[in-house]
Parts: C-alpha cells; sequence; structure tokens
C-alpha cells in the first residue's frame, strides 16, 4: 500500500473506533460521550441537529444504533482494504462519503480519506 492509503486508513480506523465507542457507550450508559462542564456541557456535536433535520432523534436507540453497526462495517472494509479486496477501494470511498454527516470529526477526515484515496488511485500515490 501507498503512504497515501496507509493514511487513508489510518482516519478510517479513527473514524469508525469511535462510532463504535460512542455508540456503545451511549447504547449502555443511555447517552454519548459529551463534554462533562463548560460552554458545551452534555451537548453533542452539530451532527444532531443534522440528523434531527431528517427526522432523526440524535439519542434514539436507532441512532444509537447506527453508530455501531456503521463502525463495525467500516472496520470490516478497512481489513478488506488492507488485504486488497478487489472491491474495497470503491467500499472505503463509500464509508468515507458516508462519515461526512458527522460534523465536524468525521467531516474533515472523511474529506482527507476521499482525496488520499483519489491520489492513491490516480497512480500519483
Amino acid at each position: 500500500m501507498t503512504w497515501h492509503e496507509w493514511i487513508a486508513v489510518s482516519c478510517a480506523l479513527l473514524v469508525s473506533v469511535w462510532f463504535v465507542t460512542d455508540g456503545t457507550v451511549a447504547l449502555v450508559s443511555g447517552d454519548y460521550v459529551t463534554p462533562k462542564s463548560g460552554q458545551y456541557a452534555g451537548q453533542l456535536g452539530p451532527w444532531a441537529k443534522l440528523v434531527s433535520r431528517v427526522g432523526i432523534d440524535p439519542r434514539s436507540t436507532a441512532m444509537k444504533l447506527i453508530f455501531v453497526v456503521y463502525g463495525l462495517i467500516w472496520l470490516a472494509v478497512i481489513v478488506v482494504f488492507v488485504l486488497h479486496a478487489n472491491w474495497s477501494w470503491w467500499a472505503m470511498l463509500v464509508a468515507a462519503a458516508l462519515s461526512l454527516w458527522y460534523l465536524p470529526f468525521g467531516t474533515v477526515l472523511g474529506v482527507i480519506q476521499i482525496a488520499l484515496l483519489l491520489i492513491a488511485r490516480s497512480g500519483r500515490g
């Protein structure tokens, strides 16, 4: 793998592990990891407003399950990408694109990952 792909995998790992971790914490404890003090204590990130606008309660069990399932699927995609499955580049690209809603963390790392995957695919990597 090229260094572009390794960095893309690292970005994917950060986001996917966070999805699984935060979703699992939310399912077990009842709520996501949020700041304990300060101006944003107990508040979810900007992503919560986005999912609310499409009719999903960000603190619902369904949303918590989406976090966990999406994170686990993405982890599986990372494994097959590292193992060079033929379809895995496209799966990584789709997984990165699907993380863009998760403002700001998923958006920033998703854009980086997409750019690096495209660079590596173009042969410049």
